[in-house]
């Protein structure tokens, strides 16, 4: 009688797609994806790393509330897209992170950005300041959303882009 009851269930689990894994990779029509289109690597050394932020802008930018990381090997050549997938529907943020020397830790080898691309003064870096939410934020709707983000590296006495590839 039980097997009766839970047999379409079983067999309902066993026919759904499995659940995409966050490989970073884009695929035809999912939904909420959003693509981030990365440029301006200094180097194609290291790993390149991307996570999503949602909900209270307060939490933006801070490691424990991502509601998405995936992290990569940086392609020897070529464009650079990493798609995410938000959970709905919403508005988010973006981090993105150069490991150049592929230590793990955040140092000053790295390169860095955001959705929106805002300026940030070496001030602004060293002091850990977070960019305004209205400057980050975009809006995911059912489609693909892009987000370019161009990477920023401390040169000298200035975080600034060091070229576009």
């Amino acid at each position: 009688m039980m097997i009766a009851i839970f047999a379409p269930l079983l067999l309902a689990a066993a026919a759904a797609p499995p659940p995409r894994a966050a490989d970073g990779q884009c695929h035809a029509g999912v939904a909420n994806e959003i693509a981030v289109r990365i440029t301006g690597f200094r180097s194609r050394a290291g790993q390149v790393r991307v996570r999503l932020f949602g909900g209270a802008t307060s939490t933006y930018f801070d490691k424990k509330q991502a509601l998405v990381r995936i992290e990569r090997p940086v392609p020897a050549s070529g464009a650079v897209t990493i798609c995410v997938v938000a959970p709905k529907p919403g508005t988010y943020a973006i981090d993105v992170r150069h490991d150049e020397n592929g230590n793990g830790k955040t140092d000053r080898a790295d390169g860095g950005g955001t959705s929106g691309n805002p300026r940030l003064s070496l001030f602004d870096v060293l002091l850990s300041r977070k960019p305004a939410p209205e400057k980050v934020q975009f809006s995911v709707g059912a489609g693909t959303t892009i987000v370019p983000v161009t990477l920023m590296y401390l040169d000298g006495g200035s975080f600034r882009p060091i070229r576009g590839d």
